[in-house]
């Protein structure tokens, strides 16, 4: 990791426990299909910084927790699936603007592809990939988004 990720970070983790009573609430999805027994991921970039991430959102007035993760994974990557109706964890991450940086909480969901499409609200926004746990490993830019895709791939393995 380039050492000006190393102290983003570093300083992010620092603005989380300074502003954790600000904490602004989202909800994402672990898009997921399973082949030959094991889990394969889908992961997204996200739009400012092309980053790995998984599909996030804020919530929609109307739906669910895991309605909005289902929703989010429609909109940012074209997927639509079964979500689970409790998570597999969280995580928390900053949102900067010009202005002001936000701590945001996102609770994350599985979401079990069903059907993938050709067209999707922001495709001319991000790429989408499908990846194995060793790639999302490497991809992933949050170790807590890699831990709850590893405990997914174990329960998708055990369930096989």
């Amino acid at each position: 990791m380039p050492l000006s990720n190393i102290i983003r970070n570093w300083n992010d983790r620092i603005a989380i426990r300074a502003h954790s009573a600000a904490v602004v609430q989202q909800f994402g999805a672990i898009p997921y299909s399973v082949v030959q027994g094991q889990a394969v991921f889908l992961i997204i970039t996200s739009r400012r910084s092309g980053r790995w991430i998984f599909p996030k959102g804020a919530p929609i007035e109307g739906k669910t927790s895991w309605e909005v993760a289902a929703w989010e994974t429609f909109e940012e990557a074209g997927v639509e699936g079964e979500s689970e109706t409790q998570p597999i964890g969280s995580y928390r991450t900053i949102k900067t603007s010009p202005i002001r940086r936000t701590v945001v909480e996102v609770a994350m969901y599985p979401l079990r592809m069903t059907r993938q499409l050709d067209e999707w609200p922001e495709k001319g926004n991000r790429h989408r990939h499908w990846v194995i746990l060793a790639d999302a490993k490497r991809l992933l830019s949050d170790p807590t988004l890699v831990q709850m895709a590893s405990k997914l791939a174990q329960r998708v393995k055990a369930q096989s």
